[in-house]
């Protein structure tokens, strides 16, 4: 404990010291890098914490009552645990800034989701996913999502709504064609495509008007003529 607001928990724990629940008012609680395979529903008591570290455990689900945390509004890390699921009332929290549920089993993200009006940057990397749920469109902050080593082979075509994005990592994936949502990204500055199935790109990616670097490498991509030298002529580096 420290000046009442942080809790930091040292690794070698097995489960939620009981001490946790005896500080309401906590704002921080990180207890990363530990054995934790439960975290009690008495975690939706702590309803003035405004950072969650749960990541590096041993986590296979977390409770409903995670919806509880509306003053969550900096991180929320849930990565590298052995989550299969997220519960529907993470849509609750509507005022997050960052999520990392990356390095998972997820195979699909809630559709609630989209109601996580001030997410910035979402990490989902390194999961099962398959698809994206259409709600991801409204999430009309976000600056930062991050997918590599998933199933994806394509995007809603929500995400055009995403006009913030700035940088998006679909890194191996089985994507075979460049989703045509992103098209319509006007401040799409970064996108890495490495490892994926690309034959194509498509002319419309030189429209982008932000884009800053486009990867291409570890795909056998053809460009159409011209495309790649209207990119680089303003600027852009393309990495092939």
């Amino acid at each position: 404990m420290r000046d009442g607001t942080l809790t930091y928990w040292r690794a070698g724990l097995e489960a939620v010291p009981e001490e946790v629940w005896s500080h309401p008012a906590l704002e921080v609680l990180l207890l990363p890098d530990n054995r934790l395979t439960h975290v009690p529903d008495r975690i939706g008591t702590l309803t003035r914490l405004h950072t969650l570290d749960l990541g590096h455990n041993r986590l296979t689900s977390v409770p409903t009552r995670l919806g509880d945390l509306t003053g969550l509004t900096r991180f929320l890390y849930l990565h590298d645990n052995r989550l299969t699921g997220l519960p529907d009332t993470l849509g609750a929290l509507d005022r997050l800034g960052y999520l990392n549920v990356g390095e998972n089993r997820l195979t699909s993200l809630p559709a609630t989701l989209g109601a996580l009006a001030g997410l910035v940057e979402l990490r989902a990397q390194h999961n099962r996913l398959t698809a994206l749920p259409d709600s991801v469109g409204a999430l009309a902050a976000l600056r930062e999502l991050w997918l590599r080593g998933n199933r994806l082979t394509d995007l809603p075509a929500s995400v055009r709504h995403l006009r913030e994005l700035r940088e998006l990592e679909l890194r191996d994936n089985a994507f075979a064609t460049v989703p045509e949502a992103l098209r319509d990204l006007p401040s799409l500055r970064r996108l890495d495509l490495r490892g994926n199935r690309l034959r194509d790109l498509p002319a419309w990616v030189a429209g982008l008007p932000a884009l800053e670097k486009l990867d291409l490498r570890w795909n056998d991509v053809r460009v159409a003529p011209g495309l790649l030298d209207e990119l680089t002529g303003r600027g852009c580096v393309v990495l092939r």
